[in-house]
């Protein structure tokens, strides 16, 4: 008897699950009869390689499933003449508006307050509305990982880091990737040097050209939406490590890995709550365990027996029972920051991230 109810018992779940699963579908679908335009506005272009293009393809990756039509904005200026363009889409019958940079934050809010019927995304975003979610990765999960494998095929211990601008985004990937070189190779340093720009090109490759120059660096690492630094690392046959997308395809002899985004894992799911009207305006940080950040197939290139040390971490990381930043961490002063058994909280992560771990070393021109 007791067999034959349980038995019953999983039958009856069986019978639940497949009800639930109906409705979820037919939900869905009710959702996506309709076509929604969203509109995209992008501070660069959506075949940069990087930033910009790995936004657009995630969208368009769930375009179809989602029944949507993508309204794409390049090269938009982060100042109030964004505020023109969101609206110009929203005439043009977009319900959804996504920009992909924080210097749109204070127009995005304004465009929000105006069309509290109209939903927006704000990629990088600090500021909330009922109406406006803001949203980011914990992209240093994987720049930890990319950490491990510089550190460990790196021959001069001298590895190099472009850096876009010293803020708590760029600075948490700093450390990140600082603290996976040092926890495989505690004599290695990390050399930073600061573009001062996300897109443009130059910068970016004088920057990665004066640390190679300056420092004989021979691996290059990157925070910056433009590819130059990995033409550079091409160029001077030095290993790289990219960002955004997975570029090595394009940069064969050098490239390493990369901390990519799968935007598809973010959009899909939340702007199908759009559709549903269960719409939340709130902050989301979502990491390893959602699938919205990863890190790209290591390389040829890679040497031998990294890939098991890296593939060990990322057990770790996706367990749950490890982050990058549990103590103990010591910065590049001496000063203890995180004590052993504690963790740093998000919000010093997110918005107060103003210094540096042991092992990172700031351009002369940067301290």
């Amino acid at each position: 008897m007791k067999k034959l109810g349980m038995i019953a018992g999983v039958i009856l779940l069986v019978i639940i699950l497949g009800i639930f699963g109906i409705s979820t579908a037919e939900q869905t679908a009710d959702a996506t009869v309709k076509q929604t335009k969203v509109g995209l506005i992008l501070n660069g272009s959506s075949s940069d390689n990087s930033w910009g293009q790995s936004h657009y393809e995630g969208l368009q990756e769930c375009s179809d499933s989602l029944n949507l039509e993508i309204l794409c904005r390049e090269n938009v200026p982060e100042d109030a003449s964004s505020k023109a363009v969101m609206e110009e889409l929203i005439g043009q019958g977009c319900e959804i508006i996504i920009c992909d940079s924080v210097g749109y934050g204070e127009w995005e809010i304004q465009v929000a307050e105006a069309y509290p019927e109209i939903f927006f995304f704000h990629a990088t975003g600090v500021e909330e509305r009922k109406n406006l979610a803001t949203y980011f990765g914990r992209i240093y999960q994987m720049r930890y990982l990319s950490g491990i494998v510089a550190g460990l095929q790196t021959q001069t211990d001298e590895i190099g880091y472009v850096a876009a601008f010293p803020i708590s985004e760029v600075n948490r990937g700093i450390n990140a990737f600082t603290l996976g070189v040092q926890a495989v190779n505690p004599d290695a340093v990390v050399h930073v040097v600061f573009s001062n720009s996300w897109t443009e090109d130059e910068p970016n490759k004088t920057a990665a050209e004066a640390l190679i120059d300056k420092y004989g660096i021979d691996v290059l690492a990157m925070h910056t939406n433009s590819d130059k630094p990995l033409e550079v690392a091409e160029e001077r046959e030095i290993w790289s490590i990219g960002y955004n997308l997975d570029n090595s395809e394009t940069y064969p002899k050098s490239y390493l890995t990369a901390p990519v985004w799968e935007w598809k894992n973010f959009y899909e799911p939340h702007i199908l709550e759009c559709l549903q009207e269960k719409f939340m305006g709130k902050h989301y940080w979502e990491g390893v365990e959602t699938g919205l950040v990863s890190l790209a197939p290591l390389t040829g290139n890679v040497k031998s027996g990294i890939a098991d040390a890296v593939e060990k971490e990322k057990e770790r990381l996706q367990s749950g029972t490890f982050d990058v930043f549990y103590g103990p961490i010591v910065d590049n002063k001496g000063n203890l920051r995180v004590a052993e058994g504690e963790s740093m909280p998000d919000e010093l992560m997110l918005n107060e991230f103003d210094w540096y771990v042991k092992g990172v070393v700031l351009d002369e021109e940067d301290k």
